[in-house]
C-alpha cells in the first residue's frame, strides 16, 4: 500500500489520483476492511495528492453506501479533530441512515452535534427521525427536533407542523396535539386543511371522537378551512370504531351532500368494513347499493354525454352491477352499448360469464358466448374455463373418482393450451398476450 501512496504523491494529475483513491476506499468497504480505512482517515498517507475534503467525503459516502453509518460518524469525528467540517449533504446521509436502522437516539445525538456547524435535517430525515422518537415515546427529543427544523430558512413552516402533528398521532397524547395547534396559531402560522385533518385523525385513533367532532364543527362554521372528503371519511371511521353507527351514516347520507362534498371510493371502502365489523351487514349492503345507483347516475349524466369513455369504464360498471346482485341490469347495460354502436371488448363479456358461473346459469352463459360471436368477438380461453367449471361442478357433485378427476385435469390443461395458442400454417405459434 505504501508504494501506491508514493505513486499518487509523485503523480501530478489530480483527477487520476482522486479516482484511484475513491477506488481504494470502495474496495476496502467491499472487503470489510474498515479498520484499514480508519487508519487512512487518521494518518492520511496519500498526503496532498488528494484534497483532504474529498478524501473524507469519499470515506463517508462509501461507508454510508454499505450501511456503516456509525463508521461514517467516526470519520466525521476524525475530521472535526483535524479542523475540517463535513459536507452537510453527507452528514445528512449519516443521520438519515441511522434513522432507517432504528438508531433514533444516536441520530438525535448527531443532529445536536451538527447544529454546531450549521447542520439542519432535510425534510425526509426530519420526518423519519421525529416519527421514530414519537414511537419511542421520547416527546422531549421530538420537540427539540421540531424546534431545530423550524429554524431552517425558506422552509414550509405549515408542512413542518403537519409532519410533527402526524408523528404525535402515533402517541396517546391528545393534549399535545392541541398544544401544538395553539402554538401554531400563536406563531402566526396558518393551519391548512391537512393540519386540521391530521389532528382529527389523531383524536379518532385515540378514541376521542368528541374532540374530533368539535374540531370538525369549527371547520364547518369557518374557524378553519372547510372540511373535505378526507375530513368526513376520518370522522365517519372514528364513529364506527366506537359504535356510533347512526351518527356516522347521518354524516354520510345527510351532512356530506348538504356541504357539497361527494363521498369517494375511499369513503365507501372505509364504511363497509366498519359496518360489517359491527355486524350490520344489511346497512353495509344499503350503502353499497347507493354506490351502484350513484355510479349509474354518473354514467347517465356525465360519462355517456361526454363521449369520453372506454372499455375500462364499461368493465367497472358491469363488475359493480354483478357484484351487487344485479346481473340482469349488467346484461342490459352491455347490450344497450352494442345497440348504440359501441363495441365492448372481451373482458366485459367475461365478467358476465363469470357471474353466470357463480349463479349457476348455464343457459345464460352460452347465450352470452353467442352474443360475443354475433358481435364479431372470438372467445378466448377464459369463457371456456368458466363453462367447464359449470359442467365440472356437476360431475364432482355426482361423485367422480379421483383417477377420472385427475384425467380431467390433464384434459383441461390441454384444452386451455389449444384455446390460447393460435394456429398459422399448421404450426403452433406463441401467443403475444
Amino acid at each position: 500500500m505504501g508504494k501506491l501512496w508514493q505513486k499518487m504523491v509523485d503523480k501530478n494529475d489530480s483527477s487520476v489520483n482522486n479516482a484511484a483513491f475513491a477506488n481504494i476506499i470502495e474496495s476496502l468497504c467491499h472487503e470489510v476492511l474498515f479498520q484499514d480505512m480508519f487508519m487512512i482517515a487518521e494518518d492520511m498517507p496519500q498526503g496532498k495528492s488528494v484534497p483532504d475534503e474529498f478524501a473524507y467525503g469519499q470515506m463517508i459516502d462509501s461507508l454510508c453506501k454499505v450501511g456503516r453509518h456509525n463508521g461514517a460518524a467516526r470519520v466525521v469525528y476524525i475530521m472535526k479533530m483535524k479542523g475540517f467540517i463535513p459536507i452537510l449533504v453527507l452528514y445528512n446521509s449519516i443521520v438519515h441512515g441511522l434513522c432507517k436502522e432504528g438508531s433514533f437516539m444516536r441520530a438525535y445525538q448527531l443532529l445536536e452535534e451538527g447544529s454546531e456547524f450549521g447542520y439542519l435535517p432535510s425534510e425526509y430525515t426530519y420526518t423519519v427521525l421525529i416519527e421514530g422518537l414519537c414511537l419511542d415515546a421520547d416527546l422531549f427529543k421530538a420537540k427539540e427536533v421540531f424546534r431545530i427544523t423550524l429554524k431552517k430558512e425558506s422552509v414550509d413552516r405549515t408542512r413542518i407542523y403537519n409532519i410533527y402533528l402526524r408523528a404525535l398521532c402515533l402517541t396517546n397524547n391528545p393534549t399535545e396535539l392541541l398544544n401544538v395547534l395553539v402554538f401554531m396559531l400563536q406563531s402566526q402560522c396558518k393551519p391548512d386543511v391537512i393540519t386540521v385533518n391530521t389532528i382529527i385523525s389523531g383524536f379518532c385513533r385515540m378514541g376521542r371522537i368528541e374532540e374530533a367532532l368539535k374540531i370538525m364543527n369549527d371547520m364547518l362554521v369557518g374557524k378553519f378551512n372547510a372540511p373535505n372528503v378526507v375530513t368526513f371519511t376520518t370522522v365517519i371511521c372514528g364513529m364506527l370504531n366506537v359504535g356510533r353507527i347512526g351518527e356516522a351514516l347521518d354524516l354520510l347520507h345527510k351532512v356530506m351532500p348538504e356541504k357539497g362534498v361527494t363521498p369517494g371510493v375511499v369513503t365507501y371502502n372505509a364504511v363497509h368494513p366498519g359496518l360489517f365489523k359491527l355486524h350490520r351487514e344489511s346497512k353495509a349492503m344499503e350503502v353499497f347499493g347507493g354506490m351502484i345507483e350513484e355510479a349509474k347516475r354518473f354514467w347517465d349524466d356525465v360519462i355517456w354525454p361526454s363521449k369520453i369513455h372506454e372499455d375500462f369504464v364499461y368493465a367497472a360498471i358491469v363488475k359493480g352491477l354483478c357484484r351487487s346482485s344485479k346481473f340482469n341490469e349488467a346484461c342490459d347495460f352491455l347490450y344497450e352499448l352494442v345497440d348504440c354502436w359501441v363495441s365492448p371488448n372481451i373482458v366485459n363479456y367475461n365478467i358476465l360469464i363469470n357471474s353466470t358461473c357463480k349463479l349457476g346459469l348455464k343457459t345464460e352463459a352460452y347465450q352470452i358466448v353467442g352474443e360475443m360471436r354475433k358481435n364479431g368477438l372470438t372467445p378466448d380461453a377464459m369463457p371456456w374455463r368458466i363453462l367447464e367449471k359449470l359442467h365440472g361442478g356437476g360431475r364432482e357433485q355426482a361423485g367422480v373418482s379421483d383417477s377420472v378427476s385427475h384425467l380431467d385435469d390433464i384434459t383441461r390443461l390441454v384444452l386451455r393450451a389449444v384455446c390460447v395458442l393460435p394456429v398459422w400454417n399448421g404450426e403452433w405459434l406463441p401467443t403475444t398476450q
